[in-house]
Order: C-alpha cells, then sequence, then structure tokens
C-alpha cells in the first residue's frame, strides 16, 4: 500500500526524517561491538557496503538507518538494481 508524507513534520525535523517516514526500513541489521573502533557497528548485509557505527547501539541504528535512505536513493538514482528485503537472515 503506497505511503503518504506527514504534512506538518514536528519542529525541528529535517527533510531525512520525513523520507525515513516515507520509505520504512525493511532489511536486516547486524549490530555489534568493535573493539577495534571502539563504537557499535550496524551492517546492512543485502545492501553492499552499507554500514555505520555510533557510541551506542541507538546512535548506529539511527545513523544506519539514514545511511540506508541514501544508499537506496542513490541506487535509483543511478538506475541500480535494488535488492527486495529478504526478511530475517540467518547466519552462524
Amino acid at each position: 500500500k503506497p505511503l503518504t508524507p506527514n504534512p506538518s513534520p514536528r519542529e525541528g525535523e529535517g527533510s531525512r526524517t520525513r523520507r525515513m517516514r516515507l520509505n520504512p526500513i525493511r532489511y536486516a541489521i547486524i549490530l555489534y561491538w568493535s573493539e577495534v573502533d571502539n563504537n557499535f557497528i550496524a551492517e546492512v548485509p543485502e545492501l553492499a557496503g552499507c554500514s555505520a557505527d555510533g557510541a551506542t547501539y541507538q546512535e548506529a541504528v539511527a545513523k544506519v538507518e539514514v545511511i540506508i535512505q541514501e544508499w537506496l536513493q542513490t541506487a535509483k538514482e543511478l538506475g541500480r538494481e535494488i535488492p527486495v528485503p529478504k526478511g530475517r537472515l540467518i547466519y552462524a
């Protein structure tokens, strides 16, 4: 079903927040602590090179949500295939 934009975003919200409301995240995100980076890492295995880091779980997830939207927008602009989200991925 088509999504409709929120006609009146809350004060202080930018276009990225509005864009995220329009395109809900449906890709699996793997979140883990990296001793090397001294940060949490959020990776999206279905989108090549799509990852972000943050000092907290919440920060890493918030950042990767923006990166996912930018990844998808860039792929669309370049005419590249956008993977269909597979849902829960299984890793050993």
